[in-house]
């Protein structure tokens, strides 16, 4: 038996892999690993603000803007939605964005951790006090 052979891994034992296989997933495991980690969307969300921010105060200002007016339009037959991609940026993704919240809230609820009322009692009262009116 080959030195190759022995240091297979035992999940890997008796499967033929393809050479365009082993490179495939050498780029594709790193890319599977970034996406599946918790702070990849973080750090992706904060790296985009800072660079709208530099783009937005910056001496590239006056592109950024007619950039963000764009108008983009979706036609399907007569029925036609036209808005700027600043409207599109406000109005659909952030109804999708409290979509995800509300469905990620929900599974918490369900089977999370808020599936306790003794853990859960925080923070709804937290959750309750933004709901009361403040006087002033």
């Amino acid at each position: 038996m080959s030195q190759q052979d022995q240091s297979t891994p035992d999940k890997n034992k008796g499967i033929i892999y393809a050479p365009w296989e082993r490179a495939f997933s050498r780029v594709l495991t790193p890319f599977e690993e970034f996406i599946h980690r918790q702070t990849t969307s973080g750090l992706l969300l904060m790296g985009s603000a800072i660079i709208a921010l530099f783009l937005a105060n910056g001496a590239l200002a006056e592109v950024y803007q007619h950039l963000i007016h764009t108008p983009i339009s979706l036609n399907i037959g007569s029925w036609a939605i036209n808005m700027s991609m600043h409207h599109w940026v406000n109005d659909g993704l952030m109804a999708l964005f409290f979509f995800v919240v509300g469905l990620e809230l929900k599974r918490e609820i369900m089977v999370g951790e808020l599936s306790d009322l003794r853990q859960a009692a925080l923070p709804i009262m937290t959750c309750s006090l933004f709901a009361v009116p403040i006087k002033s």
